[in-house]
């Protein structure tokens, strides 16, 4: 039971109760409120009147507060098991999209903004900064174009652009393809695994569904031995959404189309002006320099995974089968046996120590000790008792949802902080992939106090059984800590404007601190800490594990044992080259996409081929196209929702907030990663920030000087 002191928070948890009909209600309702707060502002203050009182505050109180409500009503469209309701939150996103791009482009609202920056007035250094964006957005929304067609087309295609990328996230979000199996074809693949898949019927009798959501198919690329069924569920998942190819064109051409008509030469110039990295020329180099550090070990990684691969084939009495080749589809399954074989890591063995419950419970220890926080779970009664409909289920979106009050510890003062929620496992109509959602923002109030921001974890990892409670895999252990990473930043920002609230911050900084936290994963008193062998958890887990082990098997050690820390340890770097020119393959392809010569040239680009073929050129895994199927064999860009949903020339941002990441840790972390004073400030000079000032300002605050990328190539072995 919660201690009484946390059963009364001072501010009430959301609501979800969203219908089909209130979600497009309310959504027009916010739009209207928003309309005639600007019309107000318009009708009452003269351009030689305006003051940032004036223009800036109604504005940016009227963003706070739809904030509170449009979170919620885009997030349904991600989590609800009802189809009706997820459509609705879906056309409420394409009418609040069609809105901002309408406010956006209003002459009459950017001239006061324009007239209020000019006056030059004395303002704290957050109001300034909504000031200056404000402006520069107006223009860069095309206020800076003369009225007239220029202008026009513009508009007209900020709302085909909004339009396409819902449909294209939707397509994703919503894809409820696969592949039937054999069981005989899916040998390799853990029992646990396929026991959950789908049992078939009909012409599919005697076969189960392997879908395309994380928890069947990277088991499946990963363990199955039969090298047909990996090729198989690899290029159906490369081609699982055909519908989204000329989605994925169009929206290329009218971003490039766009930037030109703003003046830019390309889309890539346009996006990057205002991140860290300032111009396509510096990403450029960053990614090509890396690209030039990384081919060696790339080639010697993937030389001796060939290699891994003969013996197999030849152990087996295959070894007529091997042709040389080194498939894209073999490296999940290879680079898995070359963990076991040199490595004696045995990935499903290490996830027995780390069951979902109790990893969630050690990580938030973690993030208690560290950073002054204290997290409390809010369950049965508790809840109705703080629902403001008095109905505990009307506060969660579905009955799996968990959720925590969280709060400041006793030496950070005891204040409430806001509320965590946490949706683990997948399910039809669900977002497949693992992201943190902000729900509600926090910012200050007009009358001074503050409003508490409410962050969801949204992840897929396998459920539960009788006989295993949920396991996770290392790599999974670390997504959860690199997500939960996202959710403290959302948690612990305090602006005064929700502008700037939390992970607001510019593309290429936002991944540094939770890829900043992943290196707790690596850390082995860390390690310990977050494990527990599942056969402790219950009587009826310990009995299910003997089934399996022997009656003569001895229990396990209830953590994690120091022979299997240091096994983990040692393979932390093993294959690194090859994922990340894998991540390059991302990022170069992005960038090549965003940054053409000219407008004819983006028009005769074949995106599928491209993607193939930059892909092939980093890693040289071969694929149909080196057995003569030419290059469109699959269309990974389409499936590739982050140059959709805003890491639009952005996605080598991943790469380059290691840099950032890197460099704190190793400057401040790495002697004692568990220092609560060095947390508390990094939790006070960076975290606490969110977007409210420059970005490099708030590294170089927490440094003491300027980042540089000593610790990141080091790490890499590429110093």
């Amino acid at each position: 039971m919660a201690p009484q002191a946390y059963k009364k928070p001072p501010q009430a948890p959301p609501l979800f109760t969203g219908t089909p009909k209130s979600v497009i209600e309310d959504t027009q309702r916010i739009i209207d409120q928003s309309r005639s707060t600007e019309d107000k502002i318009v009708a009452n203050v003269k351009p030689q009147d305006a003051t940032f009182e004036k223009v800036m505050l109604p504005m940016a109180y009227d963003e706070n507060d739809g904030g509170l409500e449009t979170h919620i009503i885009g997030f349904y469209q991600s989590v609800s098991t009802d189809q009706e309701l997820r459509d609705a939150s879906t056309k409420a996103e394409e009418m609040m999209d069609e809105f901002a791009i309408e406010s956006s482009m209003r002459e009459d609202v950017y001239g006061l903004v324009k007239a209020t920056l000019e006056k030059g007035e004395k303002l704290d250094p957050e109001s300034e900064r909504l000031l200056e964006k404000a402006n520069k957005d107006y223009i860069r929304n095309g206020l800076g174009l003369p009225a007239g067609p220029k202008r026009d087309r513009f508009k007209e295609i900020k709302k085909r652009l909004s339009q396409l990328s819902i449909v294209f996230s939707k397509n994703l979000n919503e894809e409820v393809g696969g592949i039937w199996f054999t069981e005989e074809e899916l040998a390799g693949v853990p029992e646990d695994v396929v026991g959950l898949f789908a049992k078939g019927e009909g012409e599919n009798a005697g076969k189960v569904k392997m879908t395309f959501k994380y928890p069947d198919i990277l088991p499946t690329t990963k363990y199955a031995k039969n090298a047909a069924t990996r090729k198989t569920a690899y290029l159906g998942n490369e081609n699982k959404l055909p519908q989204n190819i000329p989605i994925f064109r169009e929206v290329i051409l009218l971003r490039d189309e766009a930037a030109r008509l703003l003046g830019y030469p390309n889309h890539a110039a346009f996006i990057i002006e205002d991140k860290m990295a300032k111009t396509p020329e510096w990403v450029d180099n960053f990614l090509g320099d890396l690209r030039k550090r990384l081919s060696k070990g790339g080639d010697k990684e993937r030389k001796a995974l060939t290699e891994l691969k003969k013996q197999e084939l030849e152990s087996i009495g295959k070894a007529d089968s091997f042709d040389g080749r080194y498939y894209i589809w073999d490296n999940r399954y290879y680079d898995r046996l070359m963990l076991e074989k040199d490595y004696s890591l045995d990935q499903e063995k290490l996830s027995e120590w780390f069951p979902l419950e109790t990893s969630i419970r050690g990580m938030l220890t973690i993030f208690e000790t560290l950073f002054g926080m204290t997290f409390v779970e809010v369950t049965g009664d508790d809840r109705a008792a703080i629902s403001p409909s008095g109905k505990g289920d009307d506060i969660v979106w579905h009955p799996e949802v968990q959720m925590f009050s969280v709060w400041d510890s006793q030496d950070q003062g005891s204040s409430f902080v806001g509320y965590l929620y946490l949706d683990l496992h997948p399910r039809e109509g669900k977002y497949g992939h693992a992201a943190n959602f902000n729900l509600q923002p926090g910012f200050i109030q007009p009358n001074g106090t503050r409003r508490y921001p409410v962050t969801a974890l949204v992840c897929n990892f396998s459920k539960p059984t009788a006989k295993k409670p949920s396991l996770l895999k290392h790599s999974e252990v670390t997504t959860l800590f690199h997500e939960l990473g996202h959710g403290i930043h959302d948690l612990v920002a305090k602006t005064h404007y929700s502008r700037f609230h939390g992970t607001n911050v510019v593309r290429d900084f936002v991944e540094a601190p939770s890829q900043m936290l992943e290196n707790w994963c690596w850390t082995p008193s860390q390690l310990k800490a977050l494990s527990y062998h599942y056969s402790w958890l219950t009587p009826e887990y310990e009995a299910a594990w003997r089934e399996q082990a022997g009656k003569v098997a001895a229990k396990p050690e209830q953590q994690l044992p120091d022979k299997m820390i240091e096994d983990l340890i040692k393979t932390k770097h093993v294959n690194d080259a090859m994922f990340n020119l894998r991540q390059l393959h991302f990022g170069i392809f992005d960038m090549t996409v965003h940054e053409p010569k000219s407008h004819v040239e983006v028009e005769s680009f074949r995106f599928s081929e491209m993607y193939n073929k930059i892909g092939y050129d980093l890693t040289k895994l071969d694929s149909p196209a080196q057995l003569g199927e030419g290059w469109e064999w699959g269309h990974g860009e389409t499936t590739f929702g982050h140059l959709i949903g805003g890491y639009d020339a952005g996605y080598y941002g991943y790469l380059a907030s290691q840099v950032y990441s890197m460099d704190m840790f190793y400057s401040v972390f790495e002697k004692n990663p568990m220092d609560g004073k060095e947390g508390r400030r990094y939790r006070h000079q960076v975290l606490e920030k969110g977007g409210s000032q420059d970005e490099m300002e708030t590294l170089k605050g927490f440094l003491g000087r300027e980042p540089n990328g000593d610790a990141f190539y080091k790490e890499l072995g590429l110093a």
